[in-house]
Parts: structure tokens; sequence; C-alpha cells
């Protein structure tokens, strides 16, 4: 339909008649035309950087942006509508049970994903986009096996997160390229619903997801004035929340809100994608290996620090610091456990609120009603910008303090082998957010377990049991474990299971662990999404 645009894949009738329009295919044209050389420029950047942190050098802050970070000047824009107050806010996959049961779940926000609870097949990310239009326009109800599904008639306010800077969205290619996973997910709800916001007293507003750097941020605004001015709406309509789950994001926290001060809504901890990072980019550093993930609290010195740096540095310019998200999910068969369980989340949101944070995620409906009390209680006003933490003092050497108590043990290996096949195999199979173990795991989970095995593979770590991991070790676990996963993850295909397994025995013999294992499976969705030979990264 459009010069130069082509579609590799098919797509349900009405996604094609709604969503991947003549206009907002043209969109879609412009903004990789304008700004893909600078993606794939700042991609170069990150491998860059990576080698000169495997010769040695230490991560730091950056010495050329020291006046940013000294300046108290500067300060963030105001919240937009509906942002005054996050205290909760839910996080899921972009179906249509999903959208409506978290819109309706009684969070303030509901943040609909493309990103790391999403496999990325094609009928996923198009028809989501479908929902969230039929969201926002109050269309989304629909029946399912004699039940309603309906909107109540004050939804959480909708945040969307596009995937990440690294992933292509190899079913769509402009000029003879695949365009960014980013930009194709936040064009088109853009495009199609910004308007439309607007009108009812809200705005389009984002999550944005495993950024390195401020100028992968400057990236983004960029691409928010593009946008804005190409539809007609003022600039600054836009409000993106940045995702601080990268290592390097946190020696850059300031740089980055400044990047964005017109158009931030704060920063979030993603936790888990944060301990994956840290594993990964210090992936030379024999000191830096970790013990078994369950050790790996918020409480450890490398986590505390970067909570405390990045509270301290939200207040200081008046917008949102957000907490990490409560995976679990209820027990339904085992009042105990579920207590005991229920009990965690209690402990971890009091920490945060007490902390200082204006507000925290969860995965589940049922978790709201334990997380807003606490919240209700010890925040008394719609957020706590007030709460400046003059007291925090964060160096280069907090962010990187590896000193982590506990230990590697058989256990730990065993579930980190036994997540890392469930959760690829249900990804592969199309499904991106599972619950394992009571709790709800998205690609952070698997990202991980996969790190974690490459590393104690990698420096021979010894188990509590005296018995180094070994490849072998995780070969004869894999085999162990495979056939039970389709017991802990229903649905999976063993054809999927055979992949991951494949994959994890790869990947922990090679020198250095793939930057993401979206990026290293997504050649399997492009495939049974019939996707030309020419635009298939080679399956590894």
């Amino acid at each position: 339909m459009v010069q130069g645009v082509q579609i590799h894949s098919n797509v349900a009738p009405k996604a094609q008649e709604i969503i991947l329009t003549e206009p907002a295919l043209t969109f879609l044209a412009a903004l990789h035309r304008t700004f893909e050389p600078t993606r794939q420029s700042l991609l170069n950047a990150r491998a860059d950087r990576q080698r000169k942190w495997d010769s040695g050098e230490p991560l730091d802050f950056p010495p050329e942006t020291a006046a940013i970070r000294a300046e108290a000047a500067w300060h963030c824009v105001a919240p937009g509508p509906g942002l005054e107050d996050r205290r909760v806010e839910i996080t899921g996959p972009t179906d249509r049970k999903m959208v409506i049961n978290a819109l309706n779940s009684g969070a303030k926000a509901f943040m609909a994903d493309f990103e790391d609870s999403s496999a990325p097949t094609f009928a996923n990310m198009v028809n989501g986009q479908v929902n969230l239009r039929d969201a926002v326009r109050r269309e989304v109800d629909f029946e399912s096996n004699g039940k309603k599904y309906k909107l109540s008639e004050k939804p959480a306010v909708l945040l969307v997160r596009p995937r990440g800077w690294h992933l292509d969205e190899p079913r769509v290619t402009v000029d003879n390229a695949p365009v960014s996973g980013s930009v194709f997910d936040f064009a088109l709800y853009f495009f199609h619903n910004a308007h439309e916001l607007i009108q009812r007293g809200s705005g389009p507003y984002f999550y944005l997801p495993k950024m390195e750097h401020y100028l992968e941020a400057r990236l983004w605004n960029d691409i928010f004035l593009f946008s804005q001015s190409y539809i007609g709406i003022p600039h600054n309509t836009i409000r993106a929340t940045v995702l601080i789950e990268t290592l390097p994001a946190a020696f850059q926290m300031e740089e980055i809100l400044f990047e964005l001060r017109n158009h931030s809504a704060g920063l979030n901890c993603g936790r888990w994608d944060y301990i994956f990072s840290f594993i990964k980019k210090q992936r030379a550093n024999r000191g830096a290996v970790l013990p078994d993930r369950k050790d790996v609290t918020m409480t450890v010195g490398f986590m505390d620090a970067y909570v405390r740096l990045l509270i301290q540095t939200c207040h200081r310019r008046k917008v949102a610091a957000m907490g990490g998200m409560a995976a679990q999910i209820p027990i339904k068969d085992d009042p105990k456990a579920n207590e005991i369980a229920m009990e965690k989340v209690r402990a971890d949101k009091l920490r945060e609120v007490t902390a200082g944070h204006d507000g925290t995620w969860i995965a589940h409906p049922a978790i709201e009603q334990i997380a807003r009390p606490i919240f209700d209680q010890h925040m008394r006003g719609p957020n706590q910008y007030h709460v400046r933490r003059e007291d925090v003092r964060v160096a280069a050497a907090d962010l990187l303090n590896n000193n982590v108590p506990g230990r590697i043990t058989v256990a730990g290996v065993r579930e980190n082998v036994s997540a890392s096949l469930a959760y690829m195999a249900a990804w592969i199979g199309g499904n991106g957010c599972i619950p394992l173990n009571y709790l709800m795991e998205d690609a952070a989970t698997a990202e991980i377990t996969r790190v974690q095995l490459w590393q104690w593979v990698k420096y021979g770590s010894r188990m509590e049991t005296g018995e180094a991991v070994t490849a072998e070790l995780v070969d004869e676990l894999v085999s162990e474990l495979a056939p039970g996963v389709k017991k802990i993850a229903p649905g999976v295909k063993e054809s999927d299971v055979k992949i991951a397994a494949e994959y994890l025995k790869k990947q922990v013999r090679k020198e250095w662990p793939s930057e993401f294992l979206t990026s290293d499976l997504m050649s399997y969705l492009a495939v049974a999404d019939g996707v030309p030979a020419k635009w298939q990264k080679a399956a590894l």
C-alpha cells in the first residue's frame, strides 16, 4: 500500500483494516527513514562499550555530563493527566482478556506490554494493537465461553511498553530493511490513539525498556518531537517512564531524565532485568559471580544502592520513582503457602513505600488488594516527590558492589535449568508470560537463569557440595528436566522444548553469552509467521 513498505506475514482482516492502514504505514516508514541510522549507530556503540568493559575499563558516571548532574535548577515536566497518583500499576500482555481484567483491577495504571511478557508473534503484536485501540475507545468488551468481559466505568490509566531498541520487526520492511520493533509498537499505538486519548482527558503514555545510554533516551525524545508534529498535537504531550533495568543506565539516570525532561514521567526499578544486566555487562569479571537467584534480593549491596539513587534522582527532578514487580500470584490450593507468599509481597511493598517510592508494580489483579493498602497507609498524598533522600550518597563502587551473601546450590542450578527451558519453550510457542512456581514469569526470568548458568560454567563455580558447575552437568540436567517441562508449563510443544534445550546447551559453552535470547530465538517466530528466508536471521 505504501511505497517501500512490505508486510511479510498474514494478519487478521480486522487488524489489516484498522491497524495496518496506509496512513499508519506511511507514518511508520517516515519514522524508519528518519531514525533507523541513529538506532543502528547506538546499537553499534553498545558493542564498542562492552569491548572496553571486557578489557577492564570500569563502569562509571560519564564525565562529559557532570554539569547536568551538578545543576540543581532543571526539573522535568509536570505529570500528565491521570499520572499524578500511580501508587499501584499492573502489568501484562495485550491479549483482550488481560487488557480488560487489568484495566478493571483497581490499579491506578496498566502497563500494556509488547515487550518481555509478550512473545512477539505477528498476531500477538498486531492483535494487541487492535485490543488497545478498542480499549481506548471503550469498545473492548467481548464474550468467551459464556462469560462477558466488560470495561468498568473508571478503568486504569493506560501506558504502553514497546519492545527494546535491540529487537527488529522482521515481518515489516521499509526500503528492504526490517523496521525497529520499538518504532513499530510505538508508531501504531501513537498514530491510532493519541488524538482519542487527549480528547478523553488522558494522553499517549509509554514505558521505555532496556536503554543503556542517555543518547538512546535522546533518540526517543527526537521521535516524540517528530511524532507530535506529524499528527498535529502539542509538543510535550507524550509522557514516558524509563525502566532502569541495565547496569549502564544506572550510572546515567540524571542524563536520561534530562534528555526526556519535557516528556518524562519518571523512572522505574526494573529489578529482574537489572540483575540480568549486572551479570551480562560484567561478563569478564570473575568477581561478579552471583549466588542462587533467590539470594539476589533488593537488600543486597548493588540492588539497594540502585534503588536509593533512583529515588533520590527522580525526586530531585520532580518525577515518579516507581518500584519493582511483585511477581507473586495467589496459591489457591495451599492457604499456608499462599499466606507466606503474600507476606513477602507486603514486606516488599512496605520497603518500597518507606524508602520513598511513588508506586509499585504487580502482575496479578488479586495482589492490588495487598499492595494498595500499604501505599495508602504510608503515602498520604498522590506521590512522595517531597521525599528528597538528601542523605543518599551513591558512588560507582556502590552500584558495582557484588558482595551478595548466599551460595550456589544444587537446587538453584536445577531451578535455573528448569525455568530456562520452560520459559523459552513457551516463548517459542507464542506465550511470553507464564506462571512458574506461583510466580508470573516473563523474559527477564529466563535471561537471569540463562546468564547465571553461563557465568557459573565460565568461571568453574562450585556448588555447596564442592562439585563444579560444568557444561556437562548442565547437559545432564537438561536431559533430566526437559521431559517434565510440559507439566510445569502446560501447552508447550515437545519440538519447542527441544529447541530450548539445544539453545541452552550451546549458550553455556559460548565465550560470551548472547545479548538477548529473544533476539536469538526471534527467527523461529519469523519462520512460523511465513517470513521469507532473506529476512530471517539464522536460528541459534
